[in-house]
């Protein structure tokens, strides 16, 4: 439970710097417990918070309840923007939980890089663990989909340590198949990387889910969530990278060869910090099935290239492909159609991403691979 900061910080004691902060954001009441932040806040060094441009920010109402009831929109955004939100922090490895305002779709930035990759629907939340090792946190909220607002209505930061140094880390790149859904808890739809936490052991591991839908290779790459991985990322941190559905469609004009590339580029990168590479396989669509009952669909989503580079490079493959499709076999048609969304052969529904999730997990733990539970009965 996040802890009530009562005061003001500027009446705390010389070295007595709070370990919990509760930040209300808008023109609004404040709820109790939390500091007020309008729009028109500018940082003050000596309250220690507050907005770096806030001439580009705005109040504005939002639909929830209590802390929520308002919030501030973010009028110029982008990763690299120093339109941010300042709180002035000791060096540590802090707890950062952020609720928007009514946004249909927003990412969460700070220090320069994404945290949270789209965030949606009202009053959406998620939480991440960042090292400060400047005395400040720098954040915002900016693209999800363009022409909507960004928006942040409450803000909870929690110090876990003095040391700024991420807990060992789970990174997960992919597309729709892989995605967080909102609410994390009870979402309808959820990809696989959303429901990986319930096989991890937390002791061990954070899980930091940076797949977005629609994404391809290239621009995972070059639009930042690759970037946001490589800032962070170190020995002892697992990076799990799906992708090639919609590589192969033609829109994307992503060839073959230039596909296996590009991954071959991103696993280069993620191996010279240090970390563990893991390539995986995209499952199939539930409509894969042969007339004698067999899903199978190895031929799609660029699979024997990725299958090829994981030898290549020497990473390890979880071939999901093969892996779900014995599953799919096993229980039939009508079952595994069951586990998409209904009139969607593509995309798992909540249950659906679980089972997916579990084999990921399972095919880990047969490699060896520590902090996984496949045994384990998922906790959300």
């Amino acid at each position: 439970m996040i802890l009530t900061l009562l005061g003001d910080y500027t009446a705390l004691p010389v070295h007595a710097e709070p370990s919990k902060y509760k930040f209300d954001f808008g023109d609004g009441a404040v709820e109790k417990g939390y500091k007020g932040v309008s729009a028109t806040d500018k940082y003050d060094a000596k309250k220690r918070y507050g907005f770096n441009t806030p001439e580009n920010m705005l109040n504005v109402p939002a639909s929830g309840e209590g802390a929520l009831r308002d919030a501030v929109r973010f009028v110029t955004f982008g990763t690299k923007s120093d339109n941010t939100f300042n709180v002035d922090l000791p060096n540590g490895l802090y707890e950062v939980k952020v609720t928007l305002g009514d946004t249909m779709r927003a990412s969460v930035a700070a220090e320069g890089v994404f945290q949270v990759i789209n965030m949606t629907g009202n009053n959406a939340t998620a939480s991440f663990q960042i090292p400060i090792t400047d005395g400040q946190l720098n954040l915002l909220v900016t693209e999800g989909k363009p022409g909507t607002p960004y928006t942040l209505s409450a803000l909870e930061i929690d110090k876990l340590s003095r040391h700024p140094v991420m807990n060992r880390t789970i990174w997960i790149g992919g597309d729709s198949t892989v995605c967080n859904y909102y609410p994390l808890d009870r979402s309808v739809q959820a990809g696989w990387g959303q429901l990986l936490p319930n096989f991890v052991n937390e002791k061990t591991f954070e899980v930091r889910n940076m797949a977005s839908g629609g994404q391809i290779a290239r621009g995972f790459r070059n639009d930042g969530q690759l970037e946001a991985i490589l800032k962070y990322i170190k020995p002892g941190d697992y990076f799990l990278l799906e992708m090639g559905i919609n590589d192969t469609n033609p829109k994307n004009t992503t060839t073959e060869e230039e596909f296996k590339e590009i991954m071959r580029d991103m696993v280069r990168q993620v191996k010279a910090k240090g970390a563990t590479v893991v390539l995986v396989t995209p499952q199939g669509r539930a409509s894969h099935f042969t007339a004698d009952g067999i899903h199978s669909s190895v031929d799609r989503w660029y699979r024997h290239s990725t299958v090829a580079l994981a030898e290549e490079e020497n990473v390890s493959l979880v071939d999901l492909n093969v892996l779900s499709s014995a599953y799919f076999t096993s229980i039939g048609p009508e079952a595994t159609l069951a586990l998409y969304m209904q009139g969607d052969t593509l995309h798992p529904n909540r249950a659906g991403a679980t089972e997916l999730a579990r084999i990921v997990v399972e095919e880990l733990a047969r490699q060896g691979m520590d902090g996984f539970v496949p045994e384990s009965k998922p906790r959300r």
